[in-house]
């Protein structure tokens, strides 16, 4: 605790600076634009072009920046706020091209097709799975009852040298039977990004979007095909309402 000029006690919130701090525009841009960003299929210049429209001045590269300082701290938020992940998980790897060269995305997904956790690597050797693994279980709060991969050999040695998951279940499937659907159709959202952005590029950049895009369209993708109009507006509140409060919004953001 401490005072201030006028004799009152400051509280700890109260010393604690605001999220945006230091900022010119308002937190409602701010995180508007980065969730824009994230859960749309929009360049930065088309957000610059929405914002523009709605009486905001600002360069595509100022909400880049946003996007590289909020954008992980707002999929932590969503991590911590959506339900407990499931106790099946299902991994699956795909190639992606960055710059002429050849990188594995592993993607992990339980049951529900959350994503627990994706990691951009150049190898795909036991040492790369093994590094996988230890990323998904320092994501996840349990260890799964079962594990679901295609038949790379990397997994079960990976897997059998990592105590907490040496006496889960594993069970191999063929790539090329789809029976692991729920991993391999989370790919898709990421090859229409990878489309629209003309391709990724750097390595570390692409493992930073990637790791944010995921929780945050997931997030907000509902299976709207699947519900009424009513549904699916009652459903969709309570993201919002989520998303307002560890973006540290106060109120609903009618306009700009």
């Amino acid at each position: 605790m401490s005072r201030c000029r006028d004799g009152r006690v400051r509280s700890r919130d109260e010393k604690r600076k605001s999220l945006y701090h230091g900022r010119r525009f308002p937190a409602s841009v701010i995180s508007c634009a980065v969730r824009w960003y994230f859960r749309f299929q929009l360049g930065l210049r088309d957000i610059e072009e929405l914002l523009f429209e709605r009486g905001v001045i600002v360069g595509y590269e100022t909400i880049r920046r946003w996007c590289d300082k909020f954008g992980a701290r707002f999929a932590h938020g969503v991590k911590a706020t959506r339900r407990k992940p499931g106790t099946t998980w299902h991994l699956d790897e795909v190639f992606v091209t960055l710059r002429g060269e050849p990188y594995l995305l592993c993607r992990a997904v339980d049951q529900h097709g959350a994503e627990l956790d994706i990691l951009l690597q150049k190898r795909r050797d036991k040492a790369a799975a093994k590094r996988f693994f230890k990323r998904v279980l320092a994501s996840c709060s349990e260890v799964p009852r079962k594990i679901v991969t295609d038949q790379l050999r990397s997994y079960a040695a990976a897997k059998a040298e990592i105590p907490a998951l040496a006496h889960v279940k594993h069970v191999f499937v063929k790539a090329s039977a789809r029976i692991n659907n729920r991993a391999e159709n989370s790919h898709q959202p990421t090859r229409e990004r990878e489309r629209r952005m003309r391709g990724f590029r750097d390595p570390e950049r692409t493992q930073a979007f990637l790791s944010s895009f995921g929780p945050i369209r997931q997030h907000f993708a509902l299976k709207r095909h699947l519900l009424r109009a009513s549904l699916y507006r009652k459903q969709i509140a309570a993201p919002f309402a989520a998303w307002r409060r560890f973006t540290e919004i106060t109120q609903v953001p009618s306009v700009f």
